[in-house]
């Protein structure tokens, strides 16, 4: 029997570990964290209803371990999960010595590249765009699940492919019933599968986002339609330089068979039809900033389609909820992957009209005497949280800090001089922060660590200042703190909803 090795306990993982030991693999799945690491990350509990369940199906967990290659017991398969460095040294050697290694991105691709897919990649906007593509792809009655880092694992969305390719060899009839329970009982599948299973027959498109770090570990992975939001630096940590991060996003478009690209963001619109002559542009400035003759731009208040030098409207920009420019940008390209896969204007208008927009960007959480409390918490990095304080109203006070990022601060330093009337800075970055306020003249800021200190004082300054807006919109990773963005997130929308209860 062949052998795989999974790296990382995350969802990615364990849905690319079951994906294999579906298709006949001896599947070890492991996690550099320690159990008891793991379990404060959630709960004891969860860990051990994952740990059992595992167990059950035969894959081999190891907790607190680093995979090491020993000569006389090499896996014949190595997969990645996508916050797995692709450059270590176990993974490194892994290649030297011949050993197929590939990130769950492109496992799941291989299962399921009959389909066609929608890929979206960038640096910032990719969740919104994504949320919104498949929202509009539903509308028109697809089965289009999101997955990636939105929504499901790419490799839990082959697991229900499989899972229906198996209901219907098995025939249907009386079988029809069961609504695929029996084929997915809780420790063969994920509820999240199981969801995914009984929502249609089949999938149509699959609306994937995709990290650099997923591209990175991808050899095929090749989208029907690619979409590129924006591109600033970012991960440079990891990818070391702003030339490795724009190749390994590039890889990703030159596969595609369409591309559309953002000719807003100031590097793609650089690099524009030098690079990407045939790809389809997009501009919320109108017709004249349009690169190339064909794309997508909006004018006179509508969503323009140019094709065949035939301008055609196709949805009023206003019938998005979602507030800043940022967000017209992301409409055009879901938009333009939308007509690009051959959707009518109805279905976009009707799902642009009730789209309600993505938890931890720009999310509304809840109003308190006159002020409104906004959940940034995606906004992990300067350029992100520079948009969000450009697009809520002034003066606000800005929740901000956690991990730092390398990465020009100037733009986002303005924005707090220009829309903040005062500053509470949280986690490791907050002496880092206020020696950077400091430097550009800035003195309205107070260092209070921990997010329920800061939840209680925004009140209490927002009142004093008379600012319609609390903003949470961090501008670093989460990991000092928490485990990820939408675990801060959540415990931002706790307290704040606590401190109105109260």
């Amino acid at each position: 029997m062949s052998k795989a090795h999974v790296i990382g306990l995350g969802k990615s993982g364990v849905a690319a570990a079951r994906l294999l030991k579906r298709e006949g693999w001896e599947v070890e799945l492991s996690d550099s964290a320690s159990a008891d690491s793991l379990a404060s990350r959630n709960t004891s509990e969860t860990l051990l209803k994952q740990q059992q369940e595992l167990a059950d199906e035969q894959i081999t967990l190891k907790l607190g371990y680093s995979l090491e290659l020993n000569a006389n017991n090499l896996p014949d398969l190595i997969i990645v999960s996508p916050g797995v460095p692709w450059d270590i040294p176990v993974l490194v050697k892994a290649r030297e010595l011949g050993i197929e290694t590939i990130g769950e991105m492109e496992l799941a691709w291989r299962h399921l590249q009959t389909l066609p897919w929608v890929g979206i990649t960038g640096t910032n906007g990719k969740t919104t765009t994504t949320a919104l593509i498949a929202a509009i792809f539903q509308a028109a009655g697809l089965n289009a699940p999101a997955c990636g880092n939105i929504g499901y694992a790419a490799c839990e969305v082959a697991l229900s492919e499989m899972g229906r390719e198996a209901e219907g060899q098995r025939g249907r009839g009386a079988e029809e019933k069961s609504n695929n329970s029996e084929l997915l009982t809780p420790n063969s599948c994920t509820d999240a599968i199981n969801r995914v299973c009984t929502q249609h027959s089949s999938i149509d498109w699959v609306i994937a986002e995709i990290s650099s770090y997923q591209i990175e570990s991808s050899v095929s992975l090749a989208p029907r339609i690619g979409v590129w939001t924006t591109f600033t630096p970012d991960h440079l940590a990891r990818h070391k330089n702003l030339e490795n991060y724009y190749d390994i996003k590039a890889k990703l478009l030159r596969r595609s068979h369409l591309q559309v690209f953002n000719g807003d963001d100031p590097y793609l619109h650089k690099v524009g039809l030098s690079h990407w002559p045939d790809a389809y542009w997009t501009s919320v400035k109108g017709k004249d900033f349009l690169i190339g003759e064909k794309g997508f731009y909006i004018e006179d208040g509508w969503v323009v389609e140019l094709q065949n030098s035939t301008p055609e409207r196709i949805v009023e920009a206003s019938a998005l909820r979602m507030v800043g420019e940022h967000n017209l940008q992301n409409l055009l390209m879901a938009v333009a992957t939308a007509r690009l896969a051959g959707i009518e204007r109805d279905a976009i208008d009707t799902a642009i009209r009730e789209f309600p927009g993505v938890a931890h960007r720009l999310e509304h959480i809840c109003t308190w005497e006159g002020i409104d409390f906004i959940n940034d918490s995606k906004a992990t990095n300067y350029d992100a949280a520079e948009v969000g304080l450009a697009s809520v109203k002034s003066p606000a006070i800005l929740i901000a800090g956690g991990e730092a990022k390398p990465g020009d601060d100037a733009g986002w330093l303005a924005q707090i001089q220009a829309k903040t009337a005062a500053v509470l800075l949280i986690g490791s970055a907050a002496p880092m922060f206020a020696q950077r306020l400091q430097e550009v003249g800035y003195s309205d800021y107070e260092i209070m660590e921990t997010m329920e200190k800061a939840v209680k004082r925004s009140a209490e300054l927002a009142k004093q200042y008379q600012a319609p807006v609390v903003l949470l919109s961090p501008a670093c990773a989460s990991f000092d703190q928490y485990p990820n963005f939408e675990v801060r997130g959540d415990d931002f929308r706790k307290l704040c909803l606590a401190w109105v209860g109260s």
